[in-house]
């Protein structure tokens, strides 16, 4: 009989179906653990037990009603023009955050630039960032993530 379907055919039908399966697997394996750009806590439940207060912070935060905007100047430092600060006395700080933990963190301090925005004084590496910005002003504390380019 021409065609049969035999006990190697068979074999090699579950080899090639298992050897897909396994190598898709070790592909998403390589891509989940090299792209991973996220927070680690030192202690996971120590962090659980402030979660609410953060909540509490956030909306607080959020009632503000400040917004801030990142870019990048020709020079490569960082300029921040916020809205809805208080005039006066404002404080600046800022984390820049490499997304794949390939560079270093940079801690970016900030000095107003003159037409109301501020600038970092320090150059920030070509490449994509996660920048913390923090804001002091009026006695309030506000904080925001964006990513910058």
């Amino acid at each position: 009989m021409k065609g049969q379907f035999t006990g190697r055919h068979m074999a090699a039908t579950m080899i090639a179906f298992f050897g897909v399966v396994i190598a898709v697997n070790l592909v998403m394996a390589r891509y989940a653990t090299s792209t991973f750009g996220g927070v680690v806590v030192e202690n996971s439940y120590v962090a659980s037990q402030h979660y609410n207060r953060w909540l509490d912070e956030a909306a607080a935060e959020n009632a503000l009603g400040w917004r801030a905007r990142a870019s990048r100047t020709a020079d490569g430092r960082v300029a921040i023009a916020l809205a809805g600060v208080p005039k006066g006395a404002v404080a600046l700080s800022g984390d820049a955050r490499h997304p794949l933990g390939r560079m270093p963190d940079q801690t970016l301090q900030f000095a107003p630039d003159g037409k109301g925005g501020y600038v970092s004084r320090g150059v920030l590496p070509a490449g994509r960032w996660r920048l913390r910005i923090e804001v002091r002003a009026g006695g309030h504390k506000w904080r925001t993530e964006q990513d910058l380019m």
